[in-house]
């Protein structure tokens, strides 16, 4: 059964990761409004970290803590959104192979096989080229070359679950499979699926940001941790905290979404844990 008790030791990586969502309207609210990032001020160009702007300005003389938090707006949502589509599409198809079986089982784990088989950057830079650089079109190439990870592990645990004797009591009763997956098998399995997906949150957004880097995600006038990184590079020997604040931000976020996917594994895995 799903715990309904929030473990303490995710409280503290969920209050950050919520105060950097939070601070990603509020900062550009308070220091002129979400068209800070469209205003060129070339007068300012590259002005070092100082009082009026604690993280300098970029070569565009925009100020640099009011993009890097309205950038962080763009990241979350790409990566919570490959997460829920990779879920969405892996979820079910592992659980139908894990449950049916057979033959079924057999040809749906060898295509998500075949998509395992590419390098893990490789498939999405396809994709997403084919697509078009944009924030959508890395979201669904992040999710479709994800979407297997999270078919496997539902597929794993249904395999563990499908024997139970709950489950068969409702195969007895007449339950037909759709109801048995839906109402028996996959609240037993959220647990798994949750703190994969915590952990794949934070790659997701480094992926992103890779994908962007290389000029594939966010275009010019949106605003995303990898697109101000490359947009840094031409100048960032001689003005180092142009590439400074959304590197850290980059980092700060990755590592509290697997800070957060650790503590739900330990809460959840009864041989990790330390109660």
């Amino acid at each position: 059964m799903i715990m309904t008790i929030i473990p303490r030791n995710v409280i503290l990586p969920i209050l950050l990761l919520g105060t950097i969502l939070i601070l990603s309207y509020l900062v550009p609210a308070l220091r002129g409004g979400d068209e800070a990032q469209y205003a060129l001020h070339f007068e300012r160009t590259l002005t070092p970290p100082q009082l009026d702007f604690p993280f300098g300005t970029d070569s565009l003389g925009r100020d640099l803590l009011v993009v890097t938090f309205i950038a962080a707006r763009a990241s979350f949502m790409v990566g919570i959104g490959v997460v829920f589509m990779a879920a969405f599409i892996g979820v079910p198809i592992g659980m139908f192979a894990g449950y049916r079986g057979g033959i079924l089982d057999s040809i749906i784990m060898r295509i998500t096989d075949g998509f395992l088989a590419f390098p893990p950057l490789i498939l999405p830079f396809t994709i997403a080229a084919v697509l078009g650089p944009s924030l959508t079109s890395i979201t669904i190439a992040i999710a479709v070359a994800w979407f297997p990870w999270y078919a496997r592990i539902a597929r794993a645990r249904t395999l563990e679950i499908r024997s139970s004797g709950y489950v068969d009591s409702a195969k007895i009763m007449g339950g037909r499979w759709p109801h048995i997956l839906r109402i028996h098998i996959l609240p037993n399995i959220f647990p798994s699926v949750l703190t994969q997906a915590s952990v794949d949150v934070g790659y997701a957004i480094l992926m992103a940001a890779g994908l962007s880097f290389l000029g594939l995600g966010a275009q010019p006038p949106q605003l995303e941790w990898g697109l101000l990184i490359t947009q840094a590079r031409v100048s960032f020997l001689y003005s180092w905290w142009t590439i400074l604040s959304p590197g850290v931000a980059l980092f700060i976020t990755v590592v509290l979404f697997n800070y957060l996917g650790d503590s739900l594994r330990e809460y959840y895995d009864p041989r990790l844990s330390k109660k």
